[in-house]
C-alpha cells in the first residue's frame, strides 16, 4: 500500500516527523518550521531573519538560485518530507546548475554537514553538460566560507563510486530520472545510490510524472516518467520504500505539451531541441499551468544486509 501525504504542509510534515522522533530529528525539524516563519520578512542580515544556519535561513539567502520557483518546488515541504537533517551527509546527483545545492551548501556548511555532488562527466562530449559543469564550479567552489568544502563526483559511463560506501545518510536525484534513463544507466546509478547510503539512510526523489496509464517510453523522451517506473527502479535496486507526496503535483499539467516537459515553464521551450526558437509560437498557455506535476517519493536502504555494490572502482573527480 502506497503511503501518500497529499496536499501536505509544513507543520503536518513536522508532526509527521515528530511521532517517531529521536532529539536531533526534533530539533532540526523545529529550527527549520522556525526559520520559515521569518521568512519573507527580511533578508539574512536584517534583525528579524531567520536564525544563520537554519533550514529558514538557508531558504530565504540572496544565493538562492530562482527562489521564485518556490510555489512549484516546495523546497522546505520537500525536504522535510525527505529527512534533511544539518549534520548529516548528503549526496545530490546530477545538481545541473545547482538549484537544491544552493540551498543544501549553506545549510550544510553551518551546521557541519557534508555535501557531495554526483554531476556529469567533466570529460564527456557533450558541450552543453561542461557549461552546466563550468558554471557550477564558478558559483559553489570558490566560496567556501558559505558553501563549505562541497565534494564532487561523476557520473561517467564506465561506471564508478558516487561516495564511499556506506557514508551517506541522505541522497537526492530531484528531476532527473528521464536524464539517466536516456542515458540507459538508470539501474546502475540507483544501485550505485544504494552503494553510497548508510543502512537506513534515505533516498529523495521528485520526477516530473507521466500519466498511470499506457507503455512507459525508456528513454523517458517526453521528460515525464510514470511513478510505478520509478517505484520499480528504486525497489529493484534494493530500496524500501517509505512514503509518497503529492506535495509538488499540478493538476493542472495535461503532460501533453508538443516539446514535452521543457514547453512548461521554466524552460518554456518553442521549438523541438536543437531548432532555432520559434517567436511565433504562443507560450502562454503554458506559463498558465506553471511547472510540471512531479512525484516526490522516499525509500531507504534496508538497515539489514544489502546487495553488494556493483564494480564501485574509484572516486572519479
Amino acid at each position: 500500500m502506497v503511503t501518500r501525504f497529499d496536499k501536505v504542509s509544513a507543520s503536518r510534515l513536522a508532526l509527521h516527523t515528530m511521532q517517531h522522533p529521536t532529539r536531533r530529528r526534533a530539533a532540526f525539524t523545529l529550527a527549520a518550521l522556525g526559520g520559515l516563519a521569518a521568512c519573507g520578512r527580511g533578508s539574512p542580515n536584517t534583525a528579524d531573519s531567520p536564525p544563520e544556519g537554519t533550514l529558514g535561513w538557508a531558504l530565504a539567502g540572496p544565493w538562492r538560485i530562482e527562489p521564485a520557483r518556490d510555489q512549484w518546488r516546495h523546497p522546505l515541504q520537500t525536504l522535510l518530507f525527505w529527512s534533511l537533517e544539518g549534520d548529516k551527509s548528503v549526496l545530490e546527483v546530477l545538481p545541473g546548475r545547482g538549484w537544491y545545492t544552493s540551498i543544501l551548501a549553506p545549510y550544510l556548511a553551518a551546521n557541519a554537514g557534508r555535501l557531495v555532488v554526483a554531476s556529469f562527466d567533466p570529460h564527456a562530449d557533450s558541450l552543453a553538460q561542461r557549461e552546466v559543469l563550468a558554471d557550477f564550479e564558478a558559483r559553489f567552489m570558490r566560496d567556501r566560507a558559505l558553501y563549505g568544502a562541497v565534494e564532487r563526483t561523476a557520473l561517467t559511463s564506465g561506471g564508478g563510486a558516487l561516495a564511499p560506501a556506506g557514508s551517506i545518510d541522505l541522497a537526492i536525484l530531484a528531476n532527473n530520472v528521464h536524464t539517466l534513463m536516456a542515458e540507459g544507466i538508470a539501474e546502475r546509478v540507483f544501485r550505485d545510490v544504494l552503494a553510497a547510503l548508510k543502512p537506513g539512510g534515505g533516498f529523495g526523489i521528485e520526477q516530473h510524472r507521466a500519466a498511470s496509464t499506457g507503455l512507459q517510453d525508456p528513454l523517458a523522451g517526453t521528460g515525464y516518467v510514470q511513478e510505478a517506473y520509478v517505484m520499480a527502479l528504486a525497489q529493484e535496486a534494493g530500496f524500501e520504500f517509505v512514503a509518497a507526496s503529492d506535495v509538488n503535483a499540478n493538476p493542472r499539467d495535461t503532460r501533453d505539451h508538443p516539446f514535452g516537459v521543457w514547453t512548461l515553464p521554466p524552460t518554456l521551450r518553442t521549438s523541438p531541441l536543437g531548432e532555432p526558437d520559434n517567436p511565433a509560437f504562443d507560450t502562454s498557455p503554458y506559463e498558465a499551468i506553471g511547472e510540471s506535476d512531479r512525484m516526490t517519493l522516499r525509500f531507504r536502504k534496508p538497515s539489514g544486509p544489502s546487495p553488494a555494490a556493483p564494480n564501485a572502482g574509484q572516486l572519479r573527480p
